[in-house]
């Protein structure tokens, strides 16, 4: 099931909801919470319930005996079960291509795999640093499988999420309707912003494959395709949170207007900043951080495995070192001194995050190549017809001058004379979203 399905938002949702708040103990509320998730994962296909369930409870068995031995062995062996379960599903398939024979394996792709992987890793990482806290079976389901963040986070640590179990009511209604209103804002961020900017950069990027793209077409691609995926992300985000919050709990912030970044090392301040968070605590530093004169080595290893991350294919791999690069050089420039003026950094910054996704965009590198070789102009100049301009136009807008979904709903504390407007334009979206095909979000793709 889609978040912005209608089978989710009227179907699913409100007697999940309506079960949830009707339990009257926290143990009854987390067995809700827990079945509701896994139903809402075999949505998807009920073949790999058995491979989450198992997973969940392998990881949580390593963690019991753990405890009761104190041979920090069986958390190295979790770690490394999860890496071969992620690394099997994810790039056998393209290891077997590249270096073996050209015939794939045909293995199925587990939906949310990468994060829920990253998530138990995580958890036995910090155990193996010396936190102590281990959980019981049912709550430590209950954070792996939460559907809100289950399918493409945003990656939620154990000490964020197992302790406000313990406190797990009713929501207030200042909470659901908070909650509400955040769900509202994604779902109109991906159906009227994210999914029309798709259906600018998508045409192009095909046109790219088939031939060459001129400077405007190129930019207008990548333009595209850059506001495209964050408001695709942040809307399934926002929708997330506000999940969440219906329930009672609280998920951490993802996106912060990650184009108005005056650097590139602010920008993975702002833009997924579980995952970058994710990175730096559980690679960079392991591998020396700033340490040892290695820095710059350490980030771009760091990059070129985040890229790896996001799919098994060289373009992602490239996409990571370019990041990779650009930080280095960033962190270099810092340490020198040096300053620039902020709407320069903002310039270029922008600049090439958006170069930067045509790699993670294009389908391959003759693709990328030739969309970059138009951006730079060696394509000539090429002519561009602009479709839903006024679309592109608020969406740029959004980005780079309105207020974030977090912010703004801060600011419209659910209050009475809300209530009607709000409920007549989230009713108005789910007529929408029942009115066409649904899309998938960018990021299940991984």
């Amino acid at each position: 099931m889609l978040f912005h399905s209608q089978l989710f938002m009227l179907g699913f949702l409100p007697p999940v909801l309506l079960l949830f708040h009707a339990a009257g103990t926290q143990r009854s509320r987390e067995w809700v919470l827990v079945l509701a998730s896994l139903a809402f994962y075999g949505g998807w296909d009920w073949r790999f319930v058995p491979a989450l369930v198992g997973l969940t409870l392998a990881n949580w068995l390593a963690v019991r005996a753990w405890a009761h031995t104190g041979r920090r062995g069986w958390l190295g062996a979790g770690v490394a079960m999860n890496l071969v379960v992620l690394g099997v599903c994810k790039y056998a398939d393209f290891v077997v291509a590249q270096f073996v024979v050209a015939a794939p394996l045909g293995i199925i792709l587990p939906l949310g795999v990468s994060f829920f992987t990253f998530q138990k890793i995580g958890y036995l990482l910090d155990l193996r640093r010396g936190d102590r806290h281990v959980y019981g079976l049912l709550e430590f389901f209950a954070f792996v499988t939460f559907f809100p963040q289950l399918i493409a986070g945003p990656i939620v640590r154990h000490s964020e999420l197992i302790p406000q179990f313990s406190r797990l009511t009713a929501a207030s209604w200042q909470a659901i309707g908070r909650g509400l209103l955040l769900f509202g804002m994604g779902l109109g961020k991906k159906l009227l912003l994210a999914d029309v900017a798709g259906q600018v950069a998508d045409p192009l990027f095909v046109l790219a494959q088939q031939g060459q793209v001129g400077l405007g077409q190129g930019w207008l691609a990548a333009g595209a395709y850059g506001l495209q995926i964050l408001f695709d992300f942040s809307a399934y985000s926002d929708m997330a949170i506000g999940l969440g919050l219906m329930f009672g709990l609280r998920l951490p912030d993802n996106f912060n207007a990650p184009y108005r970044a005056t650097s590139l090392r602010e920008f993975w301040r702002r833009w997924h900043m579980t995952l970058s968070r994710w990175l730096r605590d559980y690679v960079y530093i392991p591998l020396g951080g700033n340490r040892s004169g290695g820095a710059a080595r350490n980030v771009i290893l760091t990059m070129a495995l985040g890229g790896l991350w996001h799919g098994a294919a060289w373009t992602f791999v490239a996409w990571g070192l370019a990041h990779g690069v650009a930080l280095a050089a960033n962190g270099a420039w810092v340490r020198a001194g040096w300053r620039m003026p902020a709407p320069v950094g903002w310039a270029l910054t922008l600049a090439f995050v958006l170069a930067a996704w045509v790699l993670f965009r294009a389908p391959d590198f003759a693709t990328a190549s030739t969309m970059l070789r138009g951006m730079a102009g060696l394509a000539g100049a090429g002519g561009v017809r602009i479709t839903h301009g006024p679309e592109l136009a608020a969406a740029a807008a959004l980005a780079l001058l309105g207020p974030t979904s977090q912010v703004l709903a801060e600011r419209l504390r659910p209050r009475p004379w809300l209530a009607w407007p709000a409920g007549v334009a989230l009713a108005g979206l789910v007529l929408l979203a029942g009115g066409r095909t649904a899309a998938e979000f960018i990021y299940f793709q991984f």
